[in-house]
This record gives structure tokens, sequence and C-alpha cells, in this order.
């Protein structure tokens, strides 16, 4: 089922949110001090192409939590909550569900990148 849906997921949306991700990733990556930020965008472009059969489990760590507050502050909001927003539009059918629930993986992920491990 997994490769099905990714398969699914990639032509309709997955590699635009996943080409978007990387941009964002380069754009971060021009000032050293982006650097890490922009690694964690690559993390997401990786996860959008294909996100079905991967899991993802949160960190605790101290610089990981200092990081997510900056995270927060300067774009992982809204980017969380336009996951969010396509996942309940996508929830509403039940052809739509397993999508939906991708988007809401995802945006757990926009919301606490740093110290997160993508499992799959």
């Amino acid at each position: 089922m997994s490769i099905i849906g990714n398969i699914i997921w990639f032509v309709f949306g997955g590699i635009l949110a996943g080409i978007c991700w990387y941009i964002v990733g380069l754009l971060w990556c021009i000032s050293i001090i982006g650097i890490p930020i922009g690694l964690q965008c690559f993390k997401l472009g990786r996860l959008s192409f294909f996100p079905f059969g991967k899991d993802i489990q949160l960190s605790n760590k101290t610089t990981s939590i200092l990081l997510n507050i900056l995270w927060l502050i300067f774009g992982g909001i809204q980017l969380a909550l336009t996951h969010v927003t396509f996942g309940l539009i996508l929830c509403v059918t039940i052809v739509g569900i397993p999508f939906g629930l991708q988007h809401f993986k995802l945006a757990k992920l926009a919301l606490l990148p740093f110290g997160a491990e993508i499992k799959g």
C-alpha cells in the first residue's frame, strides 16, 4: 500500500512540495547561520517526496528545543498550518484520508524539525 500511496502522492503534489522545501533549504544555506535550518528543510523535502511508510520520532534534547523555538518564530507555524489545512480538506472524503494523514505527519515535522528522526 505504501508504494502505491507514494506514487500517487508524488504525482499529485509530492514533487511540488519536495521541490519547494529544497528551494527554501537552498535559500537558508546561503548564510552560515542558516545552514542547520537549510539541512532540516532538505530532510522535510525528502519526506515530502515519499511520506508513506515513514514514521517521525521527536527528541527532547536541549539544543533541539532552542532551535525549534527559533524555527517556530521564523516560519514553522505557517508551514504547519498549511499542512493542517490541506490535511483537513483531504480528510473530508474517504479516499483522501490517507493523504490527509500524511499532511498531518508533515505538519508535526514542520513544527518541530530539529531533533526529529525519520524512521522507515
